[in-house]
Formats: structure tokens, C-alpha cells, sequence
């Protein structure tokens, strides 16, 4: 085992391991396991990994587990940590989004006959009919509010984005959907 000195290494390099969580890091195939009470993640990473157990700590370096221009360490550095958290992040917490309807008559309600599916009323003729994907989960409060639950960050965030692009907010009268501590800020509308 290699006895590392974490004080050689710039703050942002290091990331704490929460208690409930396992690592592993297998050292000549550059894998990184990370064990949650919400599943497993694993992570390729481009560049040397270091495990300080007994401190609970990751170490990432800017040493380069293969040949590539030597410009890139940094950026793969800064990546590899992104990942990492995030990583942490899905396997220890449900994460969840809200969003919320504003405007007369905007209102949103789960489809009787198919039970993983929503359908909209946003002003248009016609309802706009939304499918749940399989790893979220979708609660309607109110036919105003959305609640969406998942494990996978990005999946959520999609999820979210593509319910909003139904009815962008306008910057006029600030009808639309939005993010739940969203705030628009209004224009004024020409005089005539």
C-alpha cells in the first residue's frame, strides 16, 4: 500500500466517501466501484485514482492511465471528478424535481388507462399525452404541481426539460411551466 501525503493535493482533488458507502478501485484496469444503499456505479477513468481508506478519502491526480496529449490532463482531471460526485450522489440520496403549472386552465393529470402516463391541458386544442419512463417516478398534487423521482440525475433532468419544452414560460406574462424556486423576470409589453 502506498502511504500518500493529501496535503500535496489541491482541495477540489480530494472527495470524502459518506459513510455508507463502499470503494473499491481495481488499479490495473483503472476501475472505480462505488457501493451505495441505492445501488452500484461504475466508473473508467482516464486518469491514476488513489484510495485513502482509513480517511475515507479519493484522491484524483492529473497522471494519465493512457497516452494522450498532455493539454487534456486537466480538463480529464476536473471530469473524472465531476463524475465521481455525481456518482456518489445517486447511490446515496432519491433525488427529485418539481415543477408547477401557472396559467388559467394549465392543469396536468395522470392517464386512467395507462397507469405510467400523464396527460396535459396547456391551452392548446388538443391534450398533450406524456409517457413515464421505467426508472422514474411521477406524482401529480393539486393538477398544478409534478413531483419527479429518480436515482439517475440525468435522467431526471431530461425528464424535466422535455415536460417543460411543452410550454416554455413566456417572458410577458410568465405563463407556463416552471422549475419550483424558478423566477422570471417579466418584460414590460410595448405601449401603443
Amino acid at each position: 500500500m502506498i502511504k500518500l501525503k493529501t496535503n500535496k493535493f489541491k482541495k477540489k482533488h480530494i472527495i470524502k466517501i459518506p459513510k455508507y458507502v463502499k470503494v473499491t478501485y481495481c488499479n490495473n484496469k483503472n476501475i472505480l466501484i462505488l457501493n451505495g444503499k441505492l445501488g452500484q456505479k461504475v466508473i473508467k477513468s482516464p486518469v491514476k485514482i488513489f484510495l485513502i481508506p482509513d480517511k475515507k478519502l479519493i484522491v484524483v491526480t492529473d497522471i494519465a492511465t493512457f497516452v494522450t496529449v498532455r493539454k487534456n490532463f486537466k480538463n480529464l482531471q476536473g471530469t473524472t471528478i465531476g463524475k465521481i460526485k455525481q456518482c456518489l450522489t445517486e447511490i446515496s440520496y432519491t433525488l427529485f424535481l418539481k415543477l408547477k403549472l401557472i396559467g388559467v386552465g394549465y392543469r396536468v393529470f395522470p392517464y386512467e388507462k395507462l397507469p405510467n402516463q400523464l396527460y396535459f391541458k396547456l391551452g392548446y386544442s388538443h391534450l398533450i399525452y406524456f409517457q413515464i419512463p421505467n426508472n422514474l417516478t411521477v406524482f401529480c398534487s393539486k393538477s398544478v404541481k409534478i413531483f419527479i423521482y429518480g436515482s439517475r440525475y440525468q435522467n431526471l433532468t431530461q425528464v424535466a426539460s422535455q415536460i417543460r419544452s411543452y410550454k416554455i414560460p413566456e417572458v410577458y406574462k410568465g405563463k407556463g411551466i416552471l422549475y419550483e424556486e424558478e423566477k422570471i423576470k417579466l418584460k414590460k409589453s410595448k405601449k401603443v
